[in-house]
């Protein structure tokens, strides 16, 4: 397994010089390349220095220093609320998956953005997908995540944000603008239909391990119509450290399994030489 740096950006776009932000514009760019068939221009890797005013961003490099993977969340103001922190995109190069890199990437995102900037009380999260994996995820290891199997009635916290990431935020977070938003369910529908993010229903690639989660987002969203859910909830700094550590014991294990099992083939190989 190679070695991997990760660092933390707060908004480059404020304070990068001109040449520095295109510099980081291309090497987000370029990753981002291995993961679309067609890059989207959205998020961080739009290229304009004001996508990049509203991010709060982890980047890896591996020990050659060539970037890697990186996850890119977006701060959107609320009305009398400060900003929500809207989990965004994640991507990571072919050749350094399969070794929890996309997990310490989305962990140190949100962990650093706390620990620095909102270490007491609560920070409200937002999520746009149709990825039932990053639906179930959200639901599970979040606090009061709308709409979920176990958060079933959204409060006026949960409706106000929903409502104003409707009325404001659809480019930000690449909505359709002519997606119509469903305020029961929180879904936009037909929202990424015919582009690179629409998935289909029966791709196990993109299933949650529990079948139920799959179930529950399968009967509120149409795949065929592009439909995406808005997941609305929150966590503290305290919930999410301990949910990441945990996140990261599990990863030690499996990487430590992984490489007995390397060992264990290489000595067999190497009984079979002589």
């Amino acid at each position: 397994m190679r070695k991997y740096k990760v660092d933390f950006l707060y908004r480059p776009g404020l304070n990068y010089s001109d040449e520095k932000l295109q510099e980081l514009i291309s090497e987000l760019q370029e990753v981002a390349s291995c993961c679309f068939d067609e890059l989207p221009n959205y998020q961080c890797i739009s290229g304009s220095r004001e996508e990049l005013s509203d991010k709060v961003i982890t980047i890896a490099r591996n020990d050659k220093g060539k970037l890697i993977g990186f996850c890119s969340a977006v701060l959107l103001p609320i009305p009398g609320m400060g900003s929500i922190f809207h989990l965004g995109l994640t991507c990571v190069l072919p050749q350094a998956r399969g070794f929890g890199l996309t997990h310490v990437l989305t962990s140190k995102v949100l962990v650093k953005y706390l620990l620095f900037y909102r270490p007491i009380g609560c920070q409200w999260i937002s999520n746009v997908a149709c990825v039932l994996s990053s639906l179930g995820n959200c639901s599970i290891y979040f606090r009061d995540i709308y709409p979920s199997p176990f958060f079933t009635t959204p409060s006026e916290t949960h409706k106000k944000i929903a409502e104003t990431i409707n009325n404001q935020y659809r480019k930000k977070i690449h909505i359709d603008a002519e997606a119509n938003f469903d305020d029961k369910n929180f879904v936009f529908r037909g929202s990424v239909k015919n582009t690179v993010f629409q998935k289909e229903a029966d791709d196990l690639r993109f299933f949650h391990r529990q079948k139920y989660v799959n179930n529950y987002y399968k009967s509120i969203i149409n795949f065929e119509e592009g439909d995406e859910v808005l997941q609305i909830g929150h966590i503290s700094l305290f919930e999410g450290a301990k949910y990441f550590l945990k996140r990261a014991l599990s990863i030690n294990t499996i990487e430590r399994q992984i490489q007995d099992a390397m060992a264990l083939a290489n000595l067999s190989d190497a009984k079979g030489k002589f």
